[in-house]
Parts: structure tokens; C-alpha cells; sequence
């Protein structure tokens, strides 16, 4: 079983950059894919990216592509979300969510991954 944490949100203006962590605990850390999703205000909860168990693949939802990158160090069990050019429309909550998967898979649905973190907060003034 793997807990995750959050961290890294606040405010920032558009075009600025803010850099999210999520760190996990347990042993097997680098036997999960990690994605990192959002959820603002009267939507559902979006996928924002994902990587891969040992950090080769990564895929991005279409509204990010370019602009976020997602990185995993399994010796210190973080995923990070850098999220560079931000915009208005990138406020939400950030959650990152884990499953315990093949080394190839990256999950891209909220329903596939089975632990979540609490959110942290990321708001874009324009």
C-alpha cells in the first residue's frame, strides 16, 4: 500500500511557473505508475499526466502538452509536475494518484488508479 502527499501549490501569475511534489511512502514505490490529475470548480476530475513505474514513459493531457513535464526520483519516492507558461484556466486542485501496474503502463483515467493524495491548490491570476 503506498500514501501519497502533495505539495508545491499556491498562487502565481500567468506565465509563471510552479512546481509540485508528491511524495509517497512504502517500499515498493517503484512498482506504481503515478499520474497527477485536476479537479476545478463544477468539473470533473481531468488527467494532467503520467509516468510510467521507472520513469522512461510519460504522457500528458492535451490542454498541457508542452508546458508541463512530470519526472520521478524512486530513491527519494517523489513524482514532480513542473508547470511552466501557466494560465488562468490551470486553476484547480492537483492531485496525484498511483497504481500498482507493469512497467510499461501509464494510466490515463481517474478510475484506474487506486490511491489518491489530499490535492493542493494551484490558482493562476491573469
Amino acid at each position: 500500500q503506498v500514501q501519497l502527499v502533495e505539495s508545491g501549490g499556491g498562487l502565481v501569475q500567468a506565465g509563471g511557473s510552479l512546481r509540485l511534489s508528491c511524495a509517497a511512502s512504502g517500499p515498493t514505490f517503484s512498482n506504481y505508475a503515478v499520474g497527477w490529475f485536476r479537479q476545478a470548480p463544477g468539473n470533473d476530475r481531468e488527467f494532467v499526466g503520467g509516468i510510467s513505474r521507472g520513469g522512461t514513459i510519460t504522457r500528458y493531457g492535451n490542454a498541457v502538452k508542452g508546458r508541463f513535464t512530470i519526472s520521478r526520483d524512486n530513491d527519494k519516492n517523489t513524482v514532480v509536475l513542473q508547470m511552466n507558461s501557466l494560465k488562468p484556466a490551470d486553476t484547480a486542485v492537483y492531485y496525484c494518484a498511483a497504481r500498482y501496474t507493469s512497467p510499461r503502463l501509464v494510466p490515463t483515467t481517474r478510475d484506474e488508479y487506486g490511491y489518491w493524495g489530499q490535492g493542493t491548490q494551484v490558482t493562476v491570476s491573469s
